[in-house]
């Protein structure tokens, strides 16, 4: 490249950073089956969702990311895809979808949709046909299939295990095994074949064309495999998941297949984005897949899997931040999604328990705590996901009889705990209804009796409600002007179980955020006028001092 070319990409880059919507975006998680029902056969779709856009446009977010919706027969609630080109009918049609998209857009939401790279469906039509070719096929070399070890090769090639449990092997009529990082339906792409890599890039630009503003990628730490596919050497891999370097994740090839994609976005008006679903071992191993020519933004899983104690918050913020800013990316934040039990039941437990649990635990502490854990978390520089249901309050749903359970991992042994189906119940809309207005019928995974509380319409309007804090919280967000996008916050003196910290947005005016993780109140100096406290009520002020409850989160703005 030449020093020209050089400068002007790096302005480029310089001005994407300072101006790119994503780094201060709330950014909403639709999981589509369990949102809306537009049709009335239990399963959420995509016009259910066009239905509700206003509701998200009031909520005060700026973007909806949608999981999978692609033609797939569903062992995997649809991150198996057999066409990436095509809507499943259970969610609608293409047609549908451009309806979605153009409705977000007229509406002033951006679209991030799933793009699911690592693995397909065992029924696309490229692993069908790898079936029916047999040993030695060109269509078997963009899947991962080997000769088995043992002496009739009975054995699997390596001794990789499934994220889901068991072997990530799996062996075919014909003595071939084929790699699954998951379920074994999802049988891993081999992205050495350059066929792999010409597919994507036309899937990229179907999706672009049709006007979506970005992908939330699947699984983007796992395409690429070390050379050889060599063993762990561990029986006991999925507890070194995200923790230790494997061979099959976090490999460096990765970034080069992001630098090309994001050289196809750029190619598109309108700062389309990539989002990386990438568990890696560090923070700064994370920060690898947003530097500024690969993708611009990537879930900060390690505080997610904080608890709620203000000591190790700080620690994780402190480094998140720190991991960020050497490569001039956003931070972007997170506490629940479709993969771990809700945040306000992981907060009703004890710590060291997982991201997925079977246990209530002190369901109203839960709740408390949840509500000052989202305060916290919008108040800190960067970007937020919110996870449809999140801004009620919903518990996890801990008690689904083991028979409405569809995680595949639940039927696996020694893999993920397979409890994510507590966190995907269906959404209650309405006080009452035979799925609290989420259809016209029962939903595919059943609602606990006591939904309607946690309703839309039980909690529209009614003060002190969760959808309220949320609603309030998100339009000082944009209002404040030391909120969103930044890179530091300004440490403040507080007593031990307490995180204080300033935002500044100039000279005469800043933000403070105080969040009591105590079970006990707290004196601290008062902060300025209150703009939001996460249990609703007064902060009482006496010489200089304010209370702060229990478990709570207080704005302050101070001029």
């Amino acid at each position: 490249m030449s020093k020209h070319s050089a400068d002007r990409s790096q302005s480029a880059t310089n001005s994407t950073l300072r101006h790119g919507w994503w780094r201060d975006a709330v950014i909403y998680q639709i999981y589509p089956r369990s949102f809306a029902d537009s049709n009335a056969d239990g399963m959420g779709d995509l016009e259910g969702i066009r239905a509700r856009l206003g509701y998200l446009r009031d909520l005060g977010v700026d973007a909806v990311w949608l999981s999978p919706f692609y033609a797939s027969p569903q062992a995997d609630a649809g991150y198996d895809v057999a066409d990436y080109r095509t809507v499943d009918p259970m969610f609608g049609s293409l047609r549908d979808a451009d309806a979605l998209v153009r409705r977000s857009h007229e509406l002033g939401l951006r679209v991030i949709v799933d793009l699911v790279p690592n693995h397909s469906s065992d029924k696309h039509d490229w692993f069908r046909r790898a079936l029916e070719e047999g040993p030695g096929s060109p269509m078997r070399e963009r899947y991962w299939f080997r000769d088995g070890r043992g002496r009739d090769g009975e054995l699997p090639p390596n001794d990789w295990e499934s994220v889901f449990g068991g072997s990530a092997w799996s062996r075919v009529p014909d003595g071939q095994w084929y790699l699954h990082l998951f379920a074994a339906e999802q049988p891993d792409f081999n992205w050495e074949h350059p066929a792999v890599a010409d597919e994507f890039r036309t899937v990229l630009r179907f999706w672009l064309d049709i006007g979506v503003d970005g992908f939330r990628v699947d699984v983007a730490h796992g395409l690429v495999k070390a050379h050889g596919l060599p063993d762990v050497g561990s029986t006991d891999q999925v507890s070194m998941l995200g923790n230790k370097p494997m061979p099959f994740f976090d490999q460096e090839g990765v970034h080069e297949i992001y630098r090309g994609w994001r050289r196809i976005l750029e190619e598109y008006s309108g700062d389309r984005v990539l989002v990386a679903e990438a568990w890696t071992p560090s923070l700064e191993r994370t920060a690898l897949y947003v530097r500024p020519d690969e993708m611009h933004q990537a879930f900060n899983f390690q505080y997610l899997t904080t608890y709620w104690d203000a000591a190790e918050l700080r620690e994780i913020i402190d480094l998140s931040l720190g991991s960020m800013r050497p490569v001039g990316a956003t931070t972007t934040w997170v506490l629940s999604n479709h993969d771990v039990t809700r945040h306000t039941t992981r907060y009703a437990n004890p710590p060291g328990l997982g991201v997925q649990l079977r246990t209530a635990g002190e369901v109203e502490l839960g709740f408390r705590r949840a509500r000052a854990a989202s305060l916290l978390m919008l108040a800190l520089p960067g970007s937020a996901y919110v996870y449809q249901g999140e801004e009620l309050g919903l518990p996890d749903v801990v008690d689904l009889p083991d028979e409405a359970r569809q995680d595949p991992s639940f039927f696996r042994a020694d893999g993920q705990e397979g409890f994510r189906d507590g966190c995907r119940v269906p959404l209650p809309w309405t006080v009452d209804g035979p799925s609290y207005g989420f259809g016209a019928g029962a939903g595919w995974l059943p609602q606990p009796s006591d939904w309607g509380k946690f309703s839309v319409q039980a909690q529209l309007g009614a003060p002190g409600s969760t959808l309220e804090l949320y609603r309030t919280a998100l339009r000082i967000r944009k209002e404040h002007p030391a909120l969103g996008a930044g890179d530091s916050v300004q440490w403040l003196e507080s007593p031990a179980g307490v995180l204080a910290f300033r935002r500044l947005a100039g000279p005469r005016e800043a933000f403070v955020c105080t969040a009591n993780t105590t079970g006990a109140p707290v004196r601290v100096p008062a902060e300025g006028e209150v703009l939001l406290t996460s249990d609703g009520s007064g902060i009482d002020v006496a010489d200089g001092l304010a209370e702060i409850p229990a478990d709570v989160t207080v704005w302050w703005t101070q001029r």
